[in-house]
């Protein structure tokens, strides 16, 4: 869009959609880029619900560096200080609202528990006069949503997210490579509530987890659609306080 297009618009109302992700390593068959791919593609199913519903809605150019401290060790990981990122986000936040726009939606795809931890601490002190919606896609209500793999807990750079890169980026995902990895059941939920920091104390010393070589283009496909309405119900069931 033009500056002038963003003027002409109708902003009273509308909503920001801003994808999260991190460039760290998943696995050896995807890209650094993988959470970014995924929260934008969260981000442009939610903007299909949101106009539907009669809402106008600007998807943000992503953040791509968040905390990332499970794959600091990896090669091709940049990782910030989780402070960092929730004083960007209330900026962001707080300039668009001096053009009107005064709720900020976060399309975010990377479960690091620093990152998270950031993104909770926005929402839950935003800006005066603005609202910052969080999906946390580690709330048991909203994970029972998604798949079968993803409620494992194990699901980093396997069939969940591998399945959307091939939804979304086919070219990017190395098929060769997955059909010959092994499944990691190791659930990096479970490894979180233990105490372990890292991929590899997690279980994860090739940064990846779950099924990749059961990864499909459909399912990828669904699971977005998925995403992209649990984050509509979110923005339109949050209330500005």
């Amino acid at each position: 869009m033009t500056w002038e297009e963003v003027r002409d618009a109708d902003r009273v109302g509308a909503v920001a959609l801003l994808p999260v992700g991190a460039v760290e390593a998943h696995g050896p068959h995807l890209p650094l880029g993988t959470d970014v791919i995924i929260a934008e593609a969260m981000a442009r199913s939610c903007a299909e619900r949101l106009e539907q519903r009669g809402l106008t809605v600007f998807i943000l150019p992503p953040l791509w560096y968040t905390a990332a401290g499970f794959a600091d060790t990896f090669p091709g990981t940049v990782g910030i200080d989780p402070r960092t990122v929730s004083d960007l986000i209330r900026q962001v936040a707080n300039s668009l609202k001096g053009h009107e726009i005064t709720t900020l939606a976060i399309a975010n795809a990377h479960l690091d528990p620093a990152n998270l931890e950031s993104l909770r601490a926005v929402a839950d002190d935003p800006p005066h006069g603005t609202r910052v919606v969080f999906l946390d896609l580690t709330r048991r209500h909203v994970a029972e949503r998604l798949t079968e793999e993803f409620r494992t807990g194990a699901c980093h750079a396997g069939r969940f997210e591998g399945s959307v890169v091939l939804a979304e980026k086919p070219e990017l995902f190395h098929a060769d490579i997955a059909a010959d990895l092994e499944a990691n059941p190791s659930s990096l939920s479970t490894a979180i509530r233990d105490g372990h920091k890292t991929f590899e104390e997690a279980g994860g010393p090739r940064a990846y987890f779950g099924w990749p070589a059961g990864a499909t283009a459909e399912e990828g496909r669904e699971t977005v659609q998925t995403l992209g309405a649990l984050l509509a119900d979110a923005v339109t069931t949050v209330e500005l306080e």
